[in-house]
């Protein structure tokens, strides 16, 4: 089958005002910050425990990075490594790097030194700007890793003066709190000399629409990373296809969004970062999700836009009840990267009078795809309507080529100005996920009759944990590197708080003996915390194929049942 146009039933359950299709994408993303620097030089750009950056400020921190990162020798087409926690210095370093045409690549922070060296391997970017309690970390790495620029952020620096005044207290409290935001370093250029630098000149060239933006990790199936490669016309098309979705929120009209997720994910980025700016928003940040930072926000502005995981709509509305504090005013809540409890939906907008909405999306699509309307037409239990510009197909997962009857399960293909070029420096992997130029996404998905998109199964074997990937083979490999462990297949089940758990079903090599608690804490010393697996069963065989692969969906299965 070759390209076609399919019919899309889905644009006839659109909310009023939310277009069909979008206009071509031109410029660069850093037209969105120019824009909104223009047209509200004064209105803040950013907040940070309080702390405001004005857009006309914004602009002119990122004119100077980007000189200082060109004296640096980053050059167009350089990849410039990002390892830093939501915060004012994320957002200027991502505009500067993008500003010289040169290419982010974002990483977690809370990665461990193997994961972020491999990463560091794959994509070979010799600048990066990094959280200071990190560089350490990156300094160790190998001398093929050596790096010809590293600049240390030390996140407080961006606080209000009284916050940091108070974070040097001689009280535990004050140094626990300390500790967990910033860390001596040395041998490092430090942030305040970029921002310190003569801004680069208006003249220099600036990136195109076609030119790659942003190289996002995903863990894809087999736990190898893969760079997602994003052009701004794919993050541009993404940032734009958010605001036809929501035509209640008016740019510029006093939009607050909430930053409470990490700007290294896809997710995050695009609805907390580019949207925003796009906006001439508000964005409130923060390092990581805490109920009562939120709540005191809320009290001064209430989220226009507020990004979040089930997990985060449970935590705030537990803390709001708790501490009697409104969540009134929160107009759109958008939860992404796990199932959306209805159980969580219904007194979530009663508290906030606003809507709650499940969307859905991939690293390799910018990421989000669609989305249920923001409208009383929304259906529960679905990730709901392609977005604009967006088509979609349901074929069979073993031959992608043929479309399943109107109504079937199948594997979701998607096309659409968000969807990616490829990964980064792997054409086999590439080819291996398009057909015909459609994305395989790899989830089984039904569509009804209204174009409500339902998913009902993955084909990649991701777990998904609290909003983040788990790849089962990453896991394997570290477990199997104990002496204890024989055999292993990790899945995930259900759970009411993370979407899924990570669970490990194990063979001992000795029958029967195996210290579970000492495995959890080896897997600690390799793997980020929510990878290590939740529970460990001790299994006596496990399932296999007539080829010898493990049947991880009957583990799956078992474990369920147990």
């Amino acid at each position: 089958m070759t390209s076609f146009d399919p019919p899309r039933p889905w644009t006839s359950s659109y909310a009023d005002g939310v277009p069909v299709d979008l206009d071509e994408q031109t410029g660069s993303l850093l037209d969105i910050v120019d824009a909104s620097a223009r047209d509200y030089p004064d209105a803040p750009a950013l907040e940070f425990f309080g702390r405001e950056t004005s857009y006309t400020a914004l602009s002119e921190q990122i004119a100077r990075a980007a000189a200082a990162l060109a004296a640096h020798g980053v050059r167009a087409g350089d990849p410039v490594a990002l390892v830093l926690p939501n915060c004012p210095q994320h957002i200027v370093a991502f505009y500067a790097i993008l500003r010289l045409g040169a290419v982010v690549v974002e990483h977690n922070p809370l990665y461990t030194a193997r994961e972020l060296r491999k990463q560091f391997e794959d994509h070979g970017a010799k600048h990066a700007v990094v959280w200071s309690k990190v560089v350490a970390t990156v300094q160790d790495f190998p001398a093929d890793l050596r790096l010809r620029t590293l600049v240390s952020v030390d996140v407080t620096r961006a606080m209000p003066l009284r916050t940091r005044l108070a974070l040097r207290l001689p009280v535990a409290k004050a140094r626990e709190a300390r500790a967990a935001l910033t860390e001596p370093t040395s041998g490092a250029v430090a942030w305040e000399d970029l921002v310190g630098h003569d801004p680069l000149p208006a003249t220099h060239p600036r990136p195109v629409a076609s030119d790659l933006a942003i190289i996002q990790y995903t863990s894809g199936t087999t736990g190898a990373p893969k760079g997602a490669m994003l052009t701004h016309a794919n993050l541009l098309a993404n940032a734009a296809q958010a605001r036809a979705w929501t035509p209640s929120i008016v740019r510029g009209q006093g939009c607050v969004v909430y930053a409470v997720l990490p700007m290294f994910h896809a997710y995050g980025l695009t609805l907390c970062l580019t949207f925003a700016m796009s906006m001439g928003a508000r964005l409130v940040l923060f390092p990581k999700f805490d109920p009562d930072l939120v709540l005191a926000v809320t009290k001064r502005h209430p989220a226009t836009l507020l990004p979040l995981v089930p997990p985060i709509a449970e935590r705030l509305l537990a803390a709001a009840r708790e501490k009697g504090v409104s969540l009134e005013g929160t107009q759109v809540a958008i939860s992404g990267a796990m199932a959306l409890p209805h159980e969580v939906v219904v007194p979530f907008e009663a508290a906030t009078g606003g809507y709650l909405v499940e969307g859905y999306g991939l690293s390799e699509c910018s990421p989000v795809l669609m989305a249920n309307p923001v409208a009383d037409n929304r259906v529960p239990g679905t990730v709901g309507l392609p977005l604009p510009g967006t088509e979609c197909r349901v074929v069979d997962p073993e031959d992608p080529r043929i479309d399943v009857e109107p109504g079937a399960r199948g594997e979701l293909l998607v096309r659409g100005p968000q969807v990616f070029s490829g990964y980064y420096g792997k054409p086999d992997e590439t080819e291996a996920v398009f057909v015909d130029g459609w994305f395989r996404t790899g989830d089984i998905v039904t569509i009804d009759d209204g174009g409500f998109v339902r998913v009902v199964d993955r084909i990649k074997e991701l777990i998904i944990t609290g909003g983040f990937n788990v790849a089962p083979t990453e896991v394997e490999n570290v477990l199997r590197q104990h002496p204890g462990v024989a055999d292993v297949a990790v899945v995930g089940l259900p759970s009411e708080h993370s979407g899924e758990e990570v669970v490990a079903a194990v063979v001992p090599s000795t029958p029967g003996e195996l210290d579970v608690e000492a495995v959890r804490t080896f897997a600690r010393g390799i793997l980020t915390p929510y990878k290590v697996p939740r529970r460990i069963v001790l299994v006596d065989e496990l399932p296999r194929s007539l080829i010898g692969k493990v049947q991880r969906r009957q583990v799956r299965e078992s474990l369920a049942r147990s």
